[in-house]
C-alpha cells in the first residue's frame, strides 16, 4: 500500500510540474508585457524537447465604465416605444472578461494551442475561442525537410486569421495586456476561422498565405452558397539603428460567397464599452459590440489593409490604412467602408513600466438607405502603469462622434465620450 501512495504521489508531482504556468512552450508570444509589439509567433525553437508538456494560462480583465451618450433622431415607433431613444447609462462595473490559455508541447517543433473563454459580455458561460496546431519543425529527422522547416511556419485548425497587424494589438476578452487603450478599433478586423496558413521569414522578410472555410464555424449545409476564404500578408520587419525598429505589412482577405462571414464581427467576447448608443431594449448579451461599426458583409467581402509600425527610442507608432468591400445576402450591389487610424504611444519609467498613448481612428462607408457615405470618428488617450509584468492597470478617456447618419437611424447626431478604468492581468 505505502509503494502504491509513493508511486501515485510521485505521479501527481511529475503532472503538476510538467502543467505549472511557466512550462516552456515553444514559439508562442509572451502572454505578459514582454509580448507587447510582438507580432507572429517568435521562430526560435531552441528548447530541446525531453517530452510531452503542458502549460496552463490566463488572463482577466475588470472594467469601470463612466461613459454618457446622446442622439438627435426621429422617433421610430413600434408598438408605442420609441426605437431611437438611447438606454439609460451610468457609472459603475461591468462584467469581468476571461480567458483560459493551454499550450501542449507535442514534439519538437510542434505544440498545439487552445484558448477558451470563460467569461464574456457575449457569452456569459464558458466558450472555446479556437484551437489550432503550430509546426515549426519537421516530425521526421529528414535533411531537406529540416532545412525547409528553418523558415517555415504551418497552422492548422481553428485559429485568429492573420489578416492585418491590428489584431496583435486588441483586447480579445479578458487578454488586455497588449492594448495600450481599453477599446479596439471602430471596425475590429478580428475572427477565428477553421483553414491553414504558412509563413515563410527569411531575416526581416516574411510571407504569409492561408485559406479558411470563410465562417466562424464548420460548415456542411447549404452547397453551393458558400466558398473558402483566401489571405495573404507580405512585410518587413527589420532594425535600421540600434534604437530604431521599422515594420511595415499590407494584407488581404477574400471570400467571394458566404452565408455568414464575420470578418468584421467575428468577437465572440464582446466590446468593452457597454450599451453605449443602444436603445431601450439593450441587453448586455444580445448587443455586445456597442460602439463598433460592422459593415454588414455576410456574403462576401474583400479586404485589404496597410499597417505601418516605427519604434523609436521608447515612442512608437503604428497605423492602420483599410479598404473593404462587399455586401449582405439581400443586397444587390456590393458597399465601401475606408478605415483610418494612428496611434502614438510613449513608454517610460523603470524599464516602461508606466505609457501614455493617442489615437485617432476614423472609419467613413455605406449604409442601407443613406444617400451619402456616413463617418465615425474615436478619440482615444491612455494611460498605463504596468504594477508587475503580469498586470496593467490602465485610464482611457474616449470620445466619438457620429456624422451624416439618416434622421430616422439612432445613430444620427450621435455621440458618446467618457472614462474607462481597467485592470488586466496576464500569465
Amino acid at each position: 500500500m505505502k509503494s502504491s501512495t509513493t508511486r501515485a504521489a510521485l505521479v501527481i508531482a511529475a503532472l503538476l510540474s510538467a502543467m505549472r504556468a511557466d512550462a516552456q512552450i515553444t514559439n508562442i508570444r509572451p502572454a505578459d508585457q514582454t509580448g507587447i509589439n510582438v507580432f507572429e509567433a517568435p521562430k526560435q525553437d531552441t528548447i530541446p524537447f525531453k517530452g510531452v508538456r503542458i502549460g496552463w494560462g490566463g488572463a482577466f480583465t475588470q472594467d469601470f465604465q463612466n461613459l454618457t451618450h446622446q442622439n438627435v433622431a426621429s422617433p421610430v415607433l413600434a408598438n408605442g416605444v420609441n426605437a431611437n431613444q438611447l438606454i439609460a447609462i451610468g457609472p459603475g462595473f461591468t462584467t469581468a472578461m476571461a480567458n483560459l490559455n493551454l499550450d501542449v508541447q507535442l514534439a519538437q517543433g510542434i505544440h498545439v494551442d487552445l484558448t477558451t473563454y470563460l467569461s464574456t459580455r457575449h457569452h456569459n458561460d464558458t466558450w472555446v475561442k479556437g484551437g489550432y496546431i503550430q509546426i515549426d519543425g519537421s516530425p521526421f529527422d529528414v535533411k531537406p525537410l529540416n532545412n525547409i522547416m528553418q523558415f517555415l511556419t504551418l497552422r492548422v485548425g481553428q485559429f485568429e486569421v492573420n489578416y492585418g497587424d491590428a489584431h496583435f494589438r486588441r483586447t480579445d476578452g479578458g487578454n488586455g495586456i497588449d492594448n495600450p487603450f481599453v477599446g479596439n478599433l471602430i471596425m475590429d478586423a478580428y475572427t477565428t476561422e477553421i483553414g491553414a496558413d504558412a509563413t515563410v521569414r527569411l531575416g526581416g522578410l516574411m510571407a504569409m498565405v492561408g485559406f479558411t472555410g470563410g465562417a466562424s464555424d464548420g460548415q456542411v449545409t447549404s452547397p453551393g452558397k458558400h466558398q473558402p476564404a483566401y489571405l495573404a500578408k507580405v512585410g518587413f520587419d527589420g532594425q535600421p539603428g540600434e534604437n530604431l525598429r521599422v515594420r511595415l505589412t499590407a494584407s488581404m482577405y477574400n471570400d467571394a460567397k458566404s452565408t455568414s462571414n464575420v470578418l468584421y464581427s467575428g468577437d465572440r467576447a464582446g466590446s468593452h464599452y457597454f450599451d453605449v448608443m443602444e436603445n431601450t431594449t439593450s441587453t448586455e448579451t444580445g448587443n455586445a459590440w456597442s460602439g463598433n461599426i460592422q459593415p454588414g458583409f455576410t456574403d462576401h467581402v474583400a479586404s485589404y489593409v496597410l499597417n505601418p509600425f516605427v519604434k523609436y527610442y521608447q515612442l512608437e507608432f503604428f497605423g492602420n490604412i483599410e479598404t473593404a468591400t462587399g455586401a449582405a445576402i439581400t443586397e444587390t450591389s456590393n458597399r465601401t467602408w475606408r478605415q483610418l487610424s494612428g496611434d502614438l504611444t510613449y513608454r517610460f519609467f523603470a524599464k516602461d513600466r508606466m505609457y501614455v498613448a493617442a489615437r485617432l481612428n476614423t472609419a467613413t462607408g455605406e449604409i442601407v438607405g443613406a444617400p451619402i457615405d456616413v463617418s465615425v470618428q474615436r478619440t482615444q488617450f491612455g494611460l498605463g502603469l504596468f504594477v508587475t509584468k503580469n498586470l496593467l492597470a490602465k485610464a482611457e478617456w474616449v470620445n466619438q462622434t457620429y456624422n451624416n447618419y439618416p434622421t430616422n437611424n439612432i445613430l444620427h447626431g450621435g455621440k458618446f465620450s467618457g472614462l474607462m478604468l481597467e485592470g488586466a492581468v496576464s500569465f
